[in-house]
């Protein structure tokens, strides 16, 4: 049976959810039409993909519907209190920024003071509904039931915003990265994405893209969630302030990054990834052996493979519009990282004896080029795959589908199968 997250994993801001900071006004104006009319109802509610998708972010919003199902009494003191606690939390900020410790302090226990007095009117009714889910990781189809919450709708029917985007985001990430993963048919995929997007996304789309087979992330923000460590390879600031020296960058990533890291060096900084490659070799053999690299005749053995002084492999990263100096030009199809670099390449460590130095490759991968790759049987050891993996989206719709046990749903959106669904034991949550 698959496993659930723990809710105390995800950093969910407790009060805001519960106050409606990040719900659609007029779902929040939903649940107070409902309250105001002490409108009481038991209600179905769906959730579902508008497309096949695989599902991730069910654990999270389950999370935020534990923490989030309920009300407030007495709103007119919770709302002074809440002012209040934003007022305190723009100083906090500011005396974060001006680093005064004595302020921040006083701040920071005025401020969770003020959170647990709001936490003290909050009536929790998370064990008057009844949930379902499938699990984080699982395929739906298009209109296929995720998830489906039974009860009072005005204990959460304000959290639709929030509960649709947590699902949406990660199933998107998942979704896509699964494709990637497929393509590569076995070949470790790298989640290179995080610079594409807000830093508030990269655990969501971490833990997604790890759900679904990614072989590692960039940031320990990307692993949070899944507890594993990053991955990073040389960066091109790091080649530029060596003045190019892609040899002399990677020499200093070997001395001062922990061992335990595989050294992978980054070599189309001259759009020459054959001969940038063969320096780098050079200069990391003398840098060990204080010998001459001979390409050809030195057995570069001793300096090839996993963890420190040695160099697992090297990164393609060549742009889109600039041409290796080693393919011979014919069209668009010479740009980048193509196929004739990666042999070209390969055929040459091969025959320098560095049949065991990976090639990485990065730069405009997505599941169509990995695709093609494949069926070409271009040598690539791994992939990084950056910005295509945020660009698919997946819609999540949620509707109300029975009122009080009889089918009451929009046109077209009536109650589905919810066979697969497995209900949410309270006791673990």
């Amino acid at each position: 049976m698959p496993e659930r997250l723990n809710p105390g994993v995800f950093k969910v801001p407790i009060d805001k959810i519960r106050n409606g900071y990040y719900s659609d006004k007029y779902f929040t104006r939903y649940v107070e039409v409902l309250k105001k009319s002490n409108k009481k109802s038991e209600v179905l509610y769906q959730f579902f993909p508008r497309s096949k998708a695989i599902v991730v972010g069910l654990d999270e919003a389950l999370a935020i519907l534990k923490f989030g199902t309920g009300y407030y009494r007495d709103e007119e003191k919770v709302s002074e209190i809440t002012n209040e606690l934003k007022e305190v939390e723009k100083k906090l900020s500011n005396a974060a920024w001006k680093m005064d410790r004595k302020l921040l302090s006083i701040l920071s226990e005025k401020k969770w003071d003020l959170k647990l007095r709001l936490n003290d009117y909050w009536e929790d009714k998370w064990n008057e509904i009844e949930v379902k889910a499938l699990y984080d990781g699982d395929t739906a189809g298009n209109m296929e039931p995720v998830m489906t919450i039974e009860g009072d709708p005005r204990y959460f029917g304000y959290l639709e915003t929030v509960l649709l985007g947590v699902i949406a985001r990660a199933s998107s990430t998942a979704t896509a990265v699964k494709k990637v993963v497929n393509a590569a048919r076995g070949k470790p995929v790298l989640f290179f994405s995080a610079r594409f997007d807000h830093f508030w996304t990269q655990a969501t789309d971490g833990y997604a893209a790890l759900k679904t087979g990614a072989f590692g992330v960039s940031t320990d923000a990307n692993a949070g969630y899944w507890g594993v460590e990053s991955m990073g390879t040389i960066p091109h600031a790091l080649i530029a302030a060596y003045s190019g020296d892609t040899g002399e960058a990677s020499i200093a990533f070997d001395k001062y990054i922990e061992d335990s890291v595989n050294r992978i060096a980054l070599v189309d900084w001259n759009n020459d990834v054959v001969n940038t490659t063969i320096e780098v070799v050079k200069k990391q053999y003398y840098y060990i052996f204080n010998k001459e690299f001979i390409p050809g005749k030195t057995d570069p053995s001793p300096i090839i493979g996993e963890g420190k002084d040695k160099l697992w492999g090297v990164r393609f990263d060549t742009s889109g519009t600039q041409r290796d100096n080693s393919v011979i030009p014919k069209d668009e199809s010479s740009l980048g990282v193509c196929p004739e670099l990666v042999w070209t390449a390969r055929k040459k460590f091969d025959n320098l004896g560095l049949e065991k130095l990976k090639i990485v490759v990065s730069g405009g991968f997505d599941e169509n080029k990995i695709n093609l790759f494949e069926k070409l049987g271009v040598p690539v050891d791994t992939y990084g795959v950056g910005s295509s993996l945020l660009k698919y989206k997946i819609d999540f719709t949620a509707d109300v589908v029975e009122l009080n046990g009889i089918p009451c749903a929009k046109v077209g959106r009536g109650k589905k199968d919810t066979s697969r669904l497995s209900k949410i034991d309270k006791e673990y949550w």
